[in-house]
Formats: C-alpha cells, sequence, structure tokens
C-alpha cells in the first residue's frame, strides 16, 4: 500500500496496490503489519457499513474520550467526498478540514485520526461505505459538528437543493460551540 501524506498532521489517504487481469482484479483492503510500519499502531475492533442516496451528507460525526476512535474508512460502491476536521482543541490545524474523494474505481482509503470530525456526501446514484474502528461505539460519547459551518468552509460538492440529512444531523452545533 502507498500512503499518501496530506496536509494535516496523521490525516493520509492510502492506495492499496491492485493487481489487474482478466479476470478482474485483486487487492489487499487491510494488513494489519503494513498498517503498523506505514500509519500507525492502532486495532481495529469494529467495523460498520452504510448504504446511501445520492445526496446524503452524514455528518460531521465523533466519539468523545474514552471513546475516541481512529477511522479507516473506504467506499465498495459508488463515490463519496470524504472530510476529516481538526477538531483538537490547540492544534495548529484546529478547524481546519481534508477532502478527498473515495470512488468504487480509485480504491482509496481515507484515515482519519481520534480528534477529528468526521462525514461524506453522496455523489453517485448510491453508495456503499465502509470504515473500521479503533473503539467501540459509545452513544454517551457521541459528538457532531454542523455539516454546513460557514467558519469550516467545506465544499461539500453538492447542490443544496439535493442535500439529504437525517433529523439528528440537521441540528448540530457550530465548530465554536463545541466544548
Amino acid at each position: 500500500m502507498e500512503v499518501i501524506k496530506t496536509a494535516i498532521e496523521g490525516v493520509v489517504i492510502i492506495e492499496p496496490y491492485l493487481f489487474k487481469d482478466g479476470r478482474g482484479y485483486f487487492f489487499e483492503s487491510f494488513n494489519q503489519n503494513e498498517f503498523k510500519k506505514k500509519v500507525c499502531n492502532t486495532t481495529f475492533v469494529q467495523d460498520n457499513e452504510s448504504k446511501s442516496c445520492y445526496g446524503v451528507i452524514r455528518g460531521l460525526h465523533y466519539q468523545k474520550p474514552p471513546f475516541a476512535q481512529n477511522k479507516l474508512v473506504r467506499v465498495v460502491k459508488g463515490s463519496v467526498l470524504d472530510v476529516a476536521v481538526d477538531i483538537r482543541k490547540g492544534s495548529p490545524t484546529f478547524g481546519q478540514h481534508i477532502a478527498v474523494e473515495l470512488t468504487e474505481e480509485n480504491h482509496r482509503q481515507f484515515f482519519i485520526p481520534r480528534g477529528f470530525a468526521h462525514g461524506f456526501s453522496v455523489l453517485s446514484k448510491e453508495v456503499v461505505f465502509q470504515y473500521k474502528c479503533d473503539n467501540f461505539y459509545a452513544p454517551q460519547c457521541e459528538g457532531a459538528i454542523a455539516w454546513d459551518d460557514p467558519d469550516l468552509g467545506i465544499d461539500w460538492r453538492m447542490p443544496v437543493d439535493k442535500i439529504l440529512l437525517s433529523e439528528k444531523d440537521k441540528m448540530h452545533p457550530r465548530l465554536i460551540e463545541v466544548e
């Protein structure tokens, strides 16, 4: 796997080595030893999958300590714009974000460390999205930031009239309002 650093320390894009032939392709989607050597030493304990249609924005979500999570995300079908926002108080990149397009064609994965809010917008007709977490989901530690916080300046690459949100995602505070 090739690891591509981003402008924010710890947030990386991973491109797996793809082996193609007349039958199709093969790639190793995760290897603990390679991940430890090239990204960080973490142990994933929970895998999740969601299916969404065009226009859906999920996020910006995070887990507070002691259930903060490292996440490794990827698209199995379709395409998304995936976003990680630095919410670490005192960080030199606090409030900044990295956005990357993940598709079934590019097979890219995105690593989002603890201390980041995460979300994505669905750019294709539908998407199947998978992610690995290194801590279990704990509803009492759930946190979120408004997807449309003007201070974040995220271009979700989606017409506003096409955006579909859960009732919960319509009500999150701006980053400056989060403790």
